[in-house]
């Protein structure tokens, strides 16, 4: 059990058998009374997230997650299968759980998988991935005010905005939390 004063950004606890993960914090202090904690939280179950008040005092159950490293192997369409680097197992999550993120898994990408009393609840990708641009908008001679860019299509199927200068074949690097070029390799 801690205290709600110490939860931060990243914090993980067990509240009515649900497993809540702290996205932002904020403390408030009025003139008169206790102070209040008001944490935005999301649902590691569900996906769902809103917010949660407590007032000054009141305790939570904190959780410790088990982290493992894995390689992302295919899509079947409806599970993506993973290999634990460690132990070879190769866990099977819904392709629902990764939302949008789905763009970024890339044959023999690494990546990390937490998971409390053997639930895989959360991942963690790592902070750019590499892709090969497979289909590319025709450039516009001469349209150079402004940075001009135009949208790719890479491997995995996502669109991104990037220079004129690259073009199908090339392999970029990109964000993958937001999903912006970062630069061609």
């Amino acid at each position: 059990m801690i205290d709600v004063n110490q939860l931060r950004k990243g914090t993980t606890f067990l509240e009515d058998d649900q497993i809540f993960k702290v996205l932002t914090y904020q403390h408030t202090k009025p003139g008169r009374g206790n102070a209040t904690i008001r944490v935005q939280v999301r649902n590691m179950r569900s996906g769902a997230t809103f917010e949660k008040t407590y007032s000054s005092g009141s305790r939570v159950n904190d959780i410790r997650l088990e982290g493992s490293e894995v390689e992302y192997l295919y899509d079947d369409g409806e599970f993506l299968t993973f290999m634990d680097v460690a132990t070879y197992e190769q866990p099977q999550l819904r392709r629902d759980v990764f939302g949008d993120d789905v763009h970024f898994l890339k044959e023999n990408l690494h990546l990390k998988l937490s998971s409390y009393e053997g639930e895989v609840i959360d991942y963690e990708l790592p902070t750019t991935v590499e892709v090969k641009v497979t289909e590319s908008e025709v450039a516009i001679v001469g349209d150079t005010a402004n940075s001009p860019t135009k949208k790719v299509t890479v491997e995995t199927g996502l669109q991104v905005k990037v220079p004129l200068f690259v073009s199908v074949g090339d392999t970029i690097r990109i964000k993958t939390e937001d999903g912006s070029y970062v630069t061609r390799v």
